[in-house]
């Protein structure tokens, strides 16, 4: 069996400080590609440079929604030279936060517009942050998103109304732990619309750790199992058909390689 870790933050204190350790635990629990995404140009940095490190780590480099106020033309021009590198397989995480507003809407606004560009120009998948913000997000998209090849909300928190929407768009949805908590029921019924070949698997960690393992304060790749289990009986699916088929999607989705 193997999983793919589609969305983590091993540039994180608590991760890196032991990134061997976290790695070696995670190809022991089946997880064994990781993509770390970068939250400004200086995390994106730090992402790729794990990619060139370990060989089945690969990067995401944007600036988050958070930080769309301190978006120049210098910051876009930083991101857009690390997007070409070899080892970068998405832009993201990108889109809107109207839940903390700590950037205003239009500085998010124009900070995603400017990476999906970005995303257009260099024929890469977009990585979706979208939280309070559905409608926001889809009418982004449908204005600037011409020319983007692949889309992903990561972490979905939506309806199963909002999930349909977008299906319906051709784009693609990731879960995290989240799906496995007690209270999250409208999220695990926004999973059961979810064609398996159209859903993806992350952690986001180290946020965010799944049942039963709730009580560990950093989530990490490895505990990802617990997350696929979830919704391999969700789907009514072997785990080893769903690791199979979610897998295969993450690799067509971002062009990883195929490990024997």
């Amino acid at each position: 069996m193997q999983l793919i870790d589609t969305h983590c933050h091993l540039t994180f204190d608590d991760l890196a400080r032991d990134i061997d350790g976290v790695l070696a635990r995670s190809r022991a629990a089946s997880v064994i590609q990781w993509i770390t995404v970068g939250t400004d140009p200086q995390d994106s940095a730090k992402a790729i440079e794990l990619a060139e490190r370990f060989e089945n780590v690969y990067a995401a480099v944007a600036i988050h929604p958070h930080d769309a106020k301190n978006v120049t033309g210098d910051t876009i021009q930083d991101l857009r030279r690390l997007a070409q590198h070899e080892k970068v397989v998405a832009i993201g995480e990108t889109g809107f936060d109207l839940h903390y507003d700590r950037s205003l809407y239009q500085q998010q606004r124009r900070a995603f517009a400017q990476h999906l560009k970005i995303a257009a120009d260099l024929n890469l998948p977009v990585i979706i942050h979208c939280r309070k913000a559905f409608d926001a997000t889809m009418d982004a998209l449908d204005q600037f998103g011409s020319g983007v090849r692949k889309v992903v909300f990561h972490c979905f928190g939506g309806s199963p109304e909002q999930a349909r929407i977008v299906l319906n768009h051709g784009f693609y949805i990731s879960f995290t732990g989240v799906v496995t908590f007690k209270n999250a029921q409208k999220t695990r019924q926004a999973a059961e619309v979810v064609p398996v070949d159209r859903l993806m698997l992350e952690t986001d960690c180290p946020y965010m750790s799944p049942e039963p393992m709730r009580k560990q304060k950093t989530n990490e790749p490895a505990l990802m199992v617990h997350t696929a289990k979830f919704l391999a009986e969700l789907k009514q699916v072997s785990l080893h058909e769903f690791a199979e088929r979610t897998t295969a999607t993450a690799r067509d989705f971002f062009d990883l390689p195929k490990l024997g």
